[in-house]
């Protein structure tokens, strides 16, 4: 059996492999295996709205009504995103995540909280 880690958030003993995430069955908190859930390894710190240190594979609520380009419906406040991705965004788009009944999207950080 293998040795996997246990859930940083809540401490489970639980968790298991889905690809290149370790999953908690207990409270869902998702992480990446390649870069042991460490931010700063990559040189990119990305805040939420309320100033929390955001990593790959957290979950984020909207906090805001936003309008997508392309499409009549928008994202409504309160819809929760998981597995998001940080990126470089030249243009502020440091998120890169897909939406439930959107798609594949990128969004701001300052209109998303963490979950």
């Amino acid at each position: 059996m293998e040795n996997l880690p246990n859930c940083p958030k809540c401490n489970s003993e639980y968790t298991y492999e889905d690809e290149n995430l370790y999953i908690c069955p207990e409270c869902g908190y998702e992480w990446s295996k390649d870069k042991n859930d460490k931010p700063e390894e990559t040189g990119l710190v990305v805040k939420d709205a309320n100033g929390n240190i955001l990593q790959d594979g957290d979950t984020v609520t909207v906090i805001k009504d936003l309008k997508v380009k392309g499409s009549s419906d928008g994202i409504k406040v309160g819809t929760k995103i998981k597995g998001i991705r940080l990126v470089e965004g030249d243009d502020g788009h440091n998120i890169d995540c897909k939406v439930p009944g959107i798609g594949a999207i990128k969004l701001k950080q300052e209109f998303v909280k963490k979950a």
